[in-house]
């Protein structure tokens, strides 16, 4: 049978599809971290907010193009996930802890521009973020201090060292490390397996800011509740 389709055009192979649906996601990502930023900076200015809303309308219709594209190749179809044992915690306890310290937060992407956003959003919200462009610079700043960090926000899609392989290093050097992976696609069986091993959550890019701060702040304080609840070390696990 031809590889062709009947139009005479070759079946694009998923793979592929899985590279586009994560580039499409990543750069929505900026653009629409970007057109937050924005908008806080020009909601006062006159006529601002019917560009803006052509903008929002543009990305939403961009999102469900990916959306589809990580259906056709297989990648998880849950924009936000939480382990199963930090999830209970966080739905019976919903104001966020406080603290006298603000909690540090490792975050790793190859992406600088959404590095940049990201750290802003987190830090803006109250999070000390330290930062990472790769796989390499995230183990060596995690060597240096890794009782330093409350949660890693690791991308799965880096060169030389992807994001699987980084987390299995991080759990060499502390094996009760807490992390979620943010990433613009991956492989339903992929993410069942890592949340089958103990990782904390699962973020698919685009996301919102304030979607970024919620699930950053609930897996945060489900992990002080289940610590706080627990007979044993129950935040190894994760």
């Amino acid at each position: 049978m031809s590889s062709e389709t009947e139009a005479g055009s070759p079946t694009q192979p998923p793979d592929s599809i899985a590279k586009a649906a994560s580039e499409l996601n990543n750069l929505l990502q900026i653009i629409s971290g970007t057109c937050s930023l924005i908008e806080d900076i020009l909601k006062r200015s006159a006529g601002s907010e019917k560009y803006l809303a052509m903008l929002r309308t543009s990305i939403e219709r961009a999102e469900k193009v990916a959306t589809e594209l990580v259906k056709q190749a297989g990648g998880a179809d849950k924009r936000m996930l939480m382990h199963p044992d930090l999830a209970a915690f966080a739905k019976t306890k919903s104001a966020p802890p406080s603290s006298a310290t603000p909690q540090s937060i490792l975050l790793v992407d190859d992406e600088k521009m959404a590095l940049m956003l990201v750290k802003r959003i987190l830090s803006e919200a109250g999070y000390r973020v330290a930062t990472a462009q790769s796989g390499f610079e995230c183990l060596n700043l995690f060597r240096l201090h890794p009782r330093a960090y409350d949660l890693v926000l690791l991308d799965l899609t880096m060169p030389f060292m992807d994001g699987e392989e980084t987390l299995r290093r991080l759990r060499e050097i502390r094996s009760d490390v807490s992390v979620v992976l943010c990433a613009g696609f991956v492989e339903q069986e992929k993410l069942d397996r890592l949340m089958s091993a103990g990782l904390a959550g699962y973020l698919r890019k685009p996301l919102a800011p304030d979607e970024i701060v919620s699930h950053v702040r609930s897996t945060l304080q489900s992990l002080k509740y289940s610590g706080d609840n627990a007979s044993g070390d129950v935040s190894a696990a994760v």
